[in-house]
């Protein structure tokens, strides 16, 4: 453990999970909203619609991430010239938030999709009797309802992106797994002891986001 004694790599350490923190957050969020845009895609009445929301889940559930990150970093921006900063690592890191979001939002939505499902059929028929459109029916009746039934389902999810989000430094971020790798070659005979301080981190981060998903879906499941 002498290798955290050193300022500079207790900071290397903080500063890879701190990014990996911010990775996770914006990621999410963004997801969560086109995750809830394309499960709507998806039981939308309109079949081009479903046909948008349904390639976009099968394309980016079938493409593995490291592909999905690069083609960011090789597609986005050095062949089509999307750039979010003149900054490189600024840039690098929104690109690698673009990636994640993009992926993590097929798995968001076919969980609310599922989630979806669970609400029975009497109550979409009921509120569209009542003149409420698709998009209202959606919104107030469905939605509503579906997202208490998803809530442990969309924690796995997040725990998932927590993780993924360490392929990011395959486009240069200076996320966890960065810093343990340069640890480890800086430091080479406490390989074993970095990797454990590394993943006993990861193990402490997201096992109580587990339970706390885990407690709130009890909380809030629908009972029938």
């Amino acid at each position: 453990m002498d290798v955290f004694l050193d300022p500079a790599n207790r900071q290397a350490y903080l500063d890879g999970f701190l990014t990996i923190l911010k990775l996770t957050g914006a990621s999410a969020l963004l997801a969560l909203v086109l995750g809830m845009l394309l499960a709507a895609c998806r039981v939308s009445p309109v079949p081009v619609l479903r046909a948008l929301g349904a390639g976009w889940v099968h394309l980016f559930r079938n493409t593995p991430l490291t592909l999905v990150i690069l083609f960011c970093f090789f597609g986005l921006y050095s062949a089509v010239g999307v750039e979010f900063s003149e900054d490189i690592h600024v840039n690098n890191y929104w690109l690698a938030v673009t990636g994640l979001s993009a992926y993590t939002a097929a798995f968001v939505c076919e969980a609310i999709r599922s989630g979806i499902n669970t609400v029975p059929v009497g109550q979409a028929e009921a509120a569209r009797a009542l003149g409420l459109s698709f998009s209202q029916n959606l919104r107030l009746i469905i939605l509503p309802q579906a997202m208490r039934s998803v809530v442990a389902p969309l924690g796995s999810i997040l725990i998932a992106l927590t993780k993924n989000a360490t392929i990011a430094g395959v486009i240069g971020v200076a996320e966890a797994s960065s810093a343990m790798k340069a640890l480890i070659e800086s430091n080479g005979d406490q390989t074993i002891a970095i990797f454990a301080v590394f993943a006993l981190t990861f193990v402490a981060l997201l096992v109580p986001v587990g339970y706390a998903f885990s407690a709130l879906a009890n909380r809030l499941v629908v009972r029938r």
